[in-house]
């Protein structure tokens, strides 16, 4: 009987060494004239422990990791294919801590399938979600949706239901489906994992909600930085058309719906929906007033649904196992699971989906298992850039929408950097007025001039120039980009700013004067 041995193909593991460890392992297969096969597949996120190898067994799949090309011999040795013990063995996959305390719903085929396999992806409940949609009158898949309490993933957590009911009910020869996967925040890596380990349910997502707003053309928009994620959707789409999911015909129905997947030109800007509509149709990337909305006049001025990878992706589980099955996770507003994103200064870095409602402090120090220099947790900052920095007296705070926004933070794309007491927090606050200041697009006077001033006003702050003076006109600056910016970028950029100053006022100080010895 042929074993199946799983090696990840996922960016992550790949910059960690699994194409080495590939080769190392068919290498060693061959010269053993052993009966296995090499499989492909996505990463399970526990990126410490990259490249992650399991192997097929009766008992179940069995892990080894992190392991490298000098571990192969060792590992066939030890009776890897009978998932024999050795160092780096960690037992069965699914009962690894980080992995057992999940609830993966969105995630539950990452690292599981092979990516490219649509036999894969059926046999682990795949399509489930679109068979269903497709025998549904359009208004009910909208109020299944709305019902489910799924919220925008990207950022601003609008309820995915409304903005589909808003493009169903609109009137025009042809509406689109965009998808936002030009993930461009720090400590994010959600939507690429999907996209290279389960790019079937990306598709799947995106078919729904065609049939469900009457759509029929979709574009899948990808940040350049993320080749393997461009190669992985465009060969998922070819496979996805070929079985007929795609093309003049969904699944044999009478809805038509099919898709191209273009890739972005590296401006963090084009993250915000107007702007990534303007570089999709070969515009340069600029935020467009609203209204209109794109819901009404979006892609070339037609309808259109703007999503983010993760929103999408979490329909097909909605429409297969119903409205309730997915509102019963999470708290308050903030219904079903969020795939947090752990990275920066911790041990423990990785994926971790879980329903709304953890603690920050659960989340840092017990799944992300504190820094990974050993020093104290300073601050953490949520929610990509323009995050704001919670420190530890806030840790308190559960994982949710509406109790972020309460401490004056966002849960943005749900990536948390982790920095410990070594980080300076001016030097933070001085970083977020640069980045808006090099990726601002330029259309609006708070966003282009307010963040150049807020790094000169900084430098001051930094130099000792009048700093109780200058700590005021950089909060001044931070209400008027908040209030007067045309989009996120300018209007979220004093979050980092004010809760760098408002919790860490020491790093705001003057540095003390040494006096010169005698």
């Amino acid at each position: 009987m042929t074993v199946t041995i799983f090696i990840p193909k996922d960016a992550a593991a790949l910059a960690l060494g699994a194409e080495k460890v590939a080769k190392a392992f068919a290498r060693e297969i061959e010269a053993r004239g052993l009966d296995a096969r090499i499989v492909r597949n996505g990463s399970r996120g526990m990126f410490w422990l990259e490249p992650l190898v399991e192997v097929r067994t009766e008992r179940g799949r069995v892990a080894y990791g992190p392991v490298k090309p000098g571990d192969v011999e060792s590992l066939f040795d030890a009776g890897l294919l009978d998932g024999g013990g050795h160092e780096l063995c960690l037992g069965l996959t699914k009962e690894i801590p980080f992995l057992r305390q999940q609830t993966r719903l969105t995630f539950a085929r990452c690292g599981v399938t092979d990516p490219l396999s649509l036999d894969d992806y059926r046999h682990y409940q795949g399509l489930k979600g679109l068979e269903k949609a497709v025998g549904m009158a359009p208004a009910d898949i909208v109020k299944q949706v709305t019902d489910s309490g799924l919220r925008g993933r990207g950022g601003a957590g609008f309820p995915t239901g409304i903005k589909w009911k808003t493009v169903m009910d609109a009137a025009g020869p042809q509406k689109y489906i965009v998808c936002n996967a030009d993930e461009g925040d720090s400590a994010t890596f959600a939507d690429r994992m999907i996209m290279e380990g389960d790019p079937f349910v990306l598709i799947e997502g995106m078919a729904i909600a065609a049939v469900a707003t009457g759509a029929t053309k979709g574009y899948v928009y990808i940040r350049s930085e993320y080749p393997h994620a461009i190669a992985t959707m465009t060969a998922a789409v070819k496979i996805a058309q070929a079985a007929g999911i795609l093309g003049p015909s969904v699944m044999g129905s009478a809805h038509a719906f099919d898709m191209e997947i273009r890739s972005g030109a590296g401006a963090y800007v084009c993250g915000e929906e107007t702007s990534l509509l303007n570089s999709l149709e070969g515009k340069r990337g600029i935020v467009r007033a609203k209204p209109p909305l794109p819901a009404l006049q979006g892609f070339l001025g037609r309808p259109t649904v703007v999503n983010n990878v993760i929103s999408l992706a979490s329909v097909p589980i909605i429409m297969d196992r119903g409205a309730e099955f997915y509102r019963d996770f999470g708290m308050g507003r903030s219904r079903g699971t969020i795939p947090i994103q752990i990275a920066g200064n911790v041990k423990h870095g990785g994926l971790f989906e879980t329903a709304f409602g953890l603690s920050l402090g659960e989340i840092v120090d017990h799944i992300g298992g504190g820094t990974a220099t050993g020093r104290p947790v300073k601050a953490v900052q949520v929610g990509g850039p323009l995050g704001a920095y919670f420190p530890r007296e806030l840790f308190n705070t559960p994982f949710d929408y509406e109790s972020f926004a309460t401490k004056e933070g966002l849960i943005g794309h749900a990536g948390i950097a982790v920095f410990d007491d070594s980080a300076d927090m001016l030097k933070q606050a001085r970083f977020a007025m640069e980045f808006c200041a090099i990726e601002s697009c330029g259309k609006c006077t708070p966003c282009r001039i307010g963040s150049t001033r807020g790094v000169e006003t900084a430098d001051k702050i930094r130099q000792g120039i009048e700093p109780e003076k200058n700590r005021a006109l950089l909060a001044d600056l931070c209400n008027t980009m908040k209030f007067g910016s045309l989009c996120a970028l300018g209007g979220f950029t004093p979050y980092p700013v004010m809760s760098a100053m408002t919790h860490f006022p020491e790093d705001f100080e003057p540095a003390p004067m040494v006096e010169a010895a005698e």
